[in-house]
């Protein structure tokens, strides 16, 4: 079992995790001109906190993780909640691919956990349709110290490389902004920008 699938049960019930999703969402609905028609995929959706915050605002959203617990969560809220076009789907887009296109990807602190984050990046805009958005939130650069030592993953991300990489894979029109800050106990402080393309 991954830490995702161990954790999947009490995402909610961390503050913090709400907090950023609804700064975040508030954020994307400024930067992005979103419409009822479109069709939108939360990558990394973990318990689908982003996606439920903006389930009025797409005709479709599709929630892919490869964590099937978190995936059991989202489903259990799409029958909560009666939402019919929100369609959890336990899926591992780093080693297989799908079949489908979108009109706006959206991810929240999920990159930095993607080895090939490049490989991604390329992925995504393939699945986009012509004019479709692709949105990410993460961390800023930072010393290591947000997961501790013993988890592998990226240490944020200074978002002008993002730029360059997002412009070699042929996006275009392409803007950030801080939209969060993570405070921890002990005092220090991960901010948290969102990041915003067009194919």
């Amino acid at each position: 079992m991954s830490e995702f699938d161990a954790r999947a049960r009490e995402w909610d019930k961390d503050k913090m995790h709400k907090d950023r999703s609804v700064a975040i969402a508030a954020e994307l609905e400024k930067m992005i001109p979103l419409n009822p028609s479109m069709k939108a995929l939360e990558y990394g959706a973990g318990t689908g906190i982003l996606s439920f915050l903006l389930k009025d605002r797409f005709s479709e959203i599709t929630l892919m993780d490869n964590s099937q617990e978190m995936i059991k969560v989202c489903v259990e809220k799409t029958e909560y909640h009666r939402t019919k076009h929100i369609i959890p789907l336990w899926f591992d887009l780093e080693h297989r691919n799908f079949d489908g296109k979108f009109d706006i990807i959206y991810n929240q602190m999920v990159l930095h956990h993607v080895n090939d984050y490049e490989t991604i990046l390329e992925t995504f805009y393939s699945m986009l349709n012509q004019e479709g958005y692709l949105a990410i939130a993460d961390l800023y650069p930072e010393d290591g110290s947000f997961h501790g030592i013993d988890v592998k993953v990226h240490l944020g991300f200074d978002p002008e490389n993002l730029v360059k990489i997002l412009k070699q894979s042929g996006f275009k029109h392409i803007e950030y902004k801080t939209c969060f800050e993570v405070k921890r106990e002990s005092g220090e402080k991960y901010p948290v920008f969102l990041l915003v393309a067009k194919k």
